[in-house]
């Protein structure tokens, strides 16, 4: 597949656009027709700025973001086409490449040797990203010889198997000095073959790093010179890939303008072996990253604590936390962290127990689209990730003291053994006790019977000092599930404590709303008289 390069030969285009050529004959002509040749040279600009496509994923989610987006960069070429309309056009372009953001692209298909023969000095954007198959032959060639033009090449994103990635990724070595954008992934889930990133890279005007699979050396000099970093996004695969938190911690001294950090660890490091490195520290100098909004870190809680204590947040906005599967949890540095954060002030939270892991995202307040805090736990069994959480948010329960809005999901599994699926009490009560502030509280099918089951106690009392300020309860389920917890809310009530109580009644095809009676609805009309409403893939409140 061949492209259009950008050639510096005469263009011989029409100067007049939406005008037609003289034939010699009259024609009416318009007055509210106008050529765009009008327009002066710094209006025309402002029209070539206005139409440059977004790149690198800014209206995504986060990982398309970090990954560079998921659409190709080939929309770089936006202007090729422009250029050769007039050579006005292609003055105007070309004077002011900077401004514009105008690059040379090379990707699958490109003749890179004969486009730099015969396109202006621009800088190079270097894509070849493609799972589905291998970079060929020729694309390699051309890939490397791209980025061997140091001085000139400002985004790179390599993303294919291992055995296809060693090549190129060699060829990155030495000083890059326009360098900007650095995504490389290796997708292949054979971890036989190790890629080790090129220790002599510098590249001082490096803003965003992403690296997925790869061995950064010690000594790299990459992140000890990239000081004006904005994201950083690392993904460890396998044992040989690791680091350890000091490392780490002087590479991030270095880069104070750093708004998004994300590390990730794909493997287990036993807790011990990262305390006796920590033992090893010789500089305590806190690490403050005053720009720091976005902060992700997947691993073992140990190196979460050797982080959190060192670095300095202010202005965070989101965290997120991963944790492997562990007996025991210690993180009061974390604590220590949260407290310390001004940003993170919390009013709901939910908690989603799936499968293999279980899910907490907590909000600023209830009306906020994006999560404050993450945290995930990576563990099989709905009492083993009832226990770990319920420990986790002991250890933090301070900071979530005036939570509001409190969520409860399971997702279901009919291979679950009765064993594991039931948990104790004791558990599921230390856990609803940290939320004492809580006024309102969802539970869905999952877990009506298990935390009604909970709510009383063996003398046949109920454990209303759970939640003292609860005012709503909502439960959602296929039958009628509010008798789990009529005498929970009738004892409230004789408390003077009164509880309203929802519910939220699915069938396979039909959602019902019920207060008691019911009118006829006219589904196919979709008319939904109230208090009696039937829908398709909508949820409506039963009042009781």
């Amino acid at each position: 597949m061949s492209h259009p390069v950008p050639s510096t030969s005469s263009l011989q285009s029409t100067e007049r656009i939406g005008q037609r050529a003289s034939t010699g004959k009259s024609e009416p002509q318009n007055s509210h027709i106008a050529s765009i040749h009008v327009l002066d040279d710094d209006s025309l600009l402002n029209v070539f700025y206005l139409y440059r496509p977004f790149l690198l994923g800014k209206d995504e989610d986060d990982y398309a973001r970090l990954m560079g987006g998921s659409g190709g960069w080939v929309r770089g070429r936006w202007w090729y086409t422009l250029a050769h309309v007039c050579q006005r056009w292609r003055n105007v372009i070309l004077e002011s490449a900077s401004y514009l953001g105008v690059s040379l692209v090379c990707t699958e298909g490109t003749p890179v040797a004969d486009m730099l023969a015969h396109s202006p000095p621009l800088p190079l954007v270097v894509d070849y990203n493609n799972q589905d198959h291998g970079i060929t032959a020729e694309d390699e060639e051309g890939a490397i010889l791209a980025l061997r033009q140091r001085d000139c090449v400002r985004r790179v994103r390599l993303g294919n198997p291992t055995t296809n990635l060693q090549k190129v990724v060699a060829a990155i070595d030495e000083e890059y000095p326009i360098l900007e954008y650095l995504v490389i992934s290796n997708w292949t889930e054979d971890n036989s073959t190790i890629l080790i990133f090129p220790e002599t890279l510098q590249a001082p005007h490096l803003r965003h790093l992403a690296l997925d699979g790869f061995a950064l050396p010690i000594g790299s000099r990459l992140l000890t010179t990239a000081v004006g970093l904005v994201t950083l996004y690392l993904v460890m695969d396998h044992p040989s890939t690791y680091f350890d938190p000091n490392t780490l911690l002087r590479w991030l001294s270095s880069m104070p303008q750093l708004e998004t950090l994300a590390i990730l660890f794909l493997f287990p490091v036993p807790n011990g072996d990262i305390e006796r490195q920590l033992s090893q520290m010789l500089i305590m100098t806190p690490v403050p990253l005053p720009n720091l909004h976005t902060f992700r870190v997947r691993g073992v809680n140990t190196y979460l604590e050797a982080l959190v204590h060192r670095i300095t947040t202010p202005r965070l906005e989101k965290l997120e936390i991963d944790f492997f599967h562990q007996l025991t949890f210690s993180v009061p540095r974390l604590l220590q962290f949260l407290k310390t954060t001004e940003n993170l002030r919390f009013d709901s939270a939910k908690f989603q127990f799936f499968r293999e892991e279980v899910y907490v995202e907590v909000y600023l307040h209830g009306e906020a689209e994006m999560y404050a805090l993450a945290l995930k736990v990576y563990c099989w069994h709905l009492d083993w990730q009832v226990s770990s959480v319920a420990q986790i948010f002991d250890l933090l329960g301070q900071i979530f003291s005036e939570v509001e809005h409190l969520t409860l999901e399971h997702e279901e599994h009919s291979w679950y053994s009765e064993e594991h699926n039931e948990v104790d009490c004791t558990e599921w009560c230390k856990l609803l006790s940290l939320f004492r502030n809580a006024k309102t509280l969802c539970i869905n099918d999952g877990l009506v019977g298990e935390l009604s089951r909970c709510l009383q106690l063996d003398d046949g009392e109920f454990a209303l000092e759970l939640l003292p300020e609860l005012q709503e309860l909502t439960c959602s389920g296929s039958g009628d599930t509010s008798d789990e917890f009529t005498s929970f809310i009738d004892a409230c009530q004789s408390t003077g404590r009164p509880v309203t109580l929802y519910s939220v009644r699915r069938t396979i095809n039909t959602l019902i709303l019920w207060c008691g009676y019911q009118y006829n609805v006219d589904v196919e009309a979709k008319m939904v008289p109230f208090p009696v409403a039937y829908e398709h893939g909508f949820g409506f409140w039963w009042h009781q």
